[in-house]
């Protein structure tokens, strides 16, 4: 019945039929099945979501066993929020939960399920400390609150965590961020005795006659097929679906547009499709992007923003992921440009107080200085490889590197930038005299931040949106138990982390960067709790 409804369910929001991901594999005849392993749960996926629920689960007693199909550890993430961690309440800064949870909802358009942001809200501070102490702390980490943006119309909140291994510390190799995170994660596993097992890639669930998941049929990387049985749960922890066209295609069409992806490569929805094949109930369409505004360049700033015809379209007063929804919807779409002169430093360091945020200045943790050297050199490409955007190779990015265009007059930038000589003329005489008059009433920035265009040389900055992931999976109730179509937990099947919905719509929230690896930390706490107590009746 649940599989019919689910069947039924998604015949109303599919832009086309026939999916391959609709269709489940065939089952592998018993005698194609090499070995069995037993576990008490199976974690499917070794990213920081099911690293961090192996590893409370190794703290709560249980036998775990963890797949990946990567044969190394992946990461890309940086930044780790945790909600009034005790790192924050040592600087003095606190979130309300219930200010934040309103916020939470409004962005999201009140399309996410509640009980699960309040685990997030609830939980997060307690998961990144207790990712802190499996590493001893601050006797071994750096840990830095970085700096959001600091905008009116949009503010993000303080609570975005960065670790970073102290030079003393061998027992990491990771020097910080998301590595170094997975890497702490993975040793507390394996030195609880916890088994992980790369290079092994989930084919499809299996359940018994009553309809609990039994564990997971897999391929070993020397292609051998092994079933893992887990007599307790099997957890989906397998990351996004932003490597899959046709998943985005049905559930996240907005995800295709951007030419520019973060290398998310493996992140095909694996287990959003077993989780569907075994008759969960996805997040509804469309699902939530990371869209974050780092093609051809890491900043825009808050200098006039100009579309491919030269005109200017937005407020660039605001977050990265607006401004590359309304790059996208621009002529073009792919990217657009800032607009500067030569006193484009000073005015940055003016405004330092007013800025924070990725995008709008450099990534700053709280007590840091402004940084004209490293800035100027980032902006003639002497320090970011542009490899991260998937171009290819070490080297310079912004101006050294194509990205970035200097001019002595605004008909030669417009020339450089391909755009009409007197559109752009007349945009940068429109912008200077908006910041004469002090009122920006063509689109609302700050009074502060208005700026004007007028000593050369002149400077154009290319971006334009990247993909970086998508926000959509297995609903879940608050004990991470996957929901069937009539909203029934199916036994035995749990999920966490990107793989798990419920949490995310619209857009991505910025509100607290790093949410993402919060709501892993989070997630795992929330689990462990529930297998454990479930265990012990």
């Amino acid at each position: 019945m649940a599989e019919q409804a689910n069947t039924k369910f998604y015949s109303r929001f599919s832009k086309k039929r026939g999916y391959s991901w609709e269709t489940p594999p065939e089952p592998i005849p018993e005698s194609g099945i090499s070995e069995t392993r037993e576990t008490e749960v199976l974690v499917v996926g070794g990213g920081i979501s099911g690293l961090a629920a192996a590893a409370r689960l190794r703290e709560k007693g249980l036998r775990v066993a963890v797949i990946d199909k990567n044969d190394r550890q992946v990461s890309l993430a940086g930044q780790i929020s945790g909600i009034n961690s005790r790192y924050m309440k040592q600087r003095g800064i606190y979130i309300d939960p219930k200010k934040f949870a309103a916020d939470w909802l409004k962005i999201s358009g009140s399309r996410v399920q509640e009980e699960l942001l309040w685990v997030y809200i609830n939980r997060s501070g307690e998961g990144f400390d207790w990712l802190c102490d499996l590493a001893g702390g601050e006797d071994n980490l750096d840990i830095n609150i970085y700096v959001p943006y600091l905008g009116e119309a949009f503010g993000e909140y303080y609570g975005t965590h960065h670790i970073s291994k102290k030079p003393h510390c061998d027992k990491y190799k990771s020097f910080g961020g998301g590595f170094l995170a997975c890497e702490i994660l993975e040793k507390a596993l394996e030195e609880s005795g916890g088994q992980l097992y790369r290079g092994t890639t989930a084919l499809y669930l299996e359940k018994n006659g009553g309809g609990r998941v039994t564990g997971c049929v897999c391929k070993s990387g020397d292609g051998k097929i092994i079933r893992f049985a887990a007599s307790a749960a099997t957890v989906l922890a397998t990351g996004d679906a932003s490597d899959d066209e046709e998943m985005l295609e049905a559930f996240c069409p907005i995800g295709l547009r951007p030419s520019k992806r973060f290398p998310r490569r493996g992140n095909t929805g694996d287990g959003q499709k077993m989780a569907y094949w075994a008759g969960a109930i996805l997040d509804n369409p469309e699902w939530a992007p990371t869209l974050h505004a780092l093609g051809y360049s890491g900043y825009q700033f808050f200098f006039l923003h100009v579309n491919q015809r030269g005109e200017r379209f937005m407020n660039e007063d605001t977050w990265m992921q607006a401004k590359s929804v309304r790059c996208l919807m621009q002529p073009g779409g792919d990217f657009a440009f800032s607009v500067f002169d030569s006193k484009w430093a000073d005015e940055i360091e003016e405004r330092w107080h007013l800025l924070g945020g990725q995008g709008m200045a450099p990534l700053t943790n709280l007590g840091e200085k402004f940084n004209r050297e490293q800035l100027e050199k980032s902006i003639h490409g002497t320090i970011y490889g542009n490899s991260v955007f998937g171009d290819g190779g070490e080297g310079d990015v912004y101006v050294n590197g194509g990205n970035g265009f200097v001019a002595d007059t605004l008909e030669e930038l417009a020339e450089k930038i391909d755009v009409p000589a007197e559109t752009l003329k007349k945009t940068v005489a429109r912008c200077n005299e908006i910041a004469a008059s002090g009122d920006d009433t063509d689109f609302g920035k700050r009074r502060e931040l208005l700026t004007t265009i007028e000593k050369p040389p002149f400077i154009a900055l290319k971006w334009g949106p990247s993909l970086l992931d998508v926000f959509g999976g297995a609903l879940t109730d608050s004990r991470l138990n996957v929901l069937d179509a009539n909203h029934d937990p199916i036994p035995g099947l749990c999920a966490v982390g990107n793989a798990a919905g419920g949490m995310y719509a619209v857009d991505y929230p910025l509100l607290l960067n790093g949410n993402s690896y919060g709501r892993a930390l989070a997630y795992a706490l929330q689990l462990a709790d529930g297998l454990s107590a479930d265990s012990e009746r």
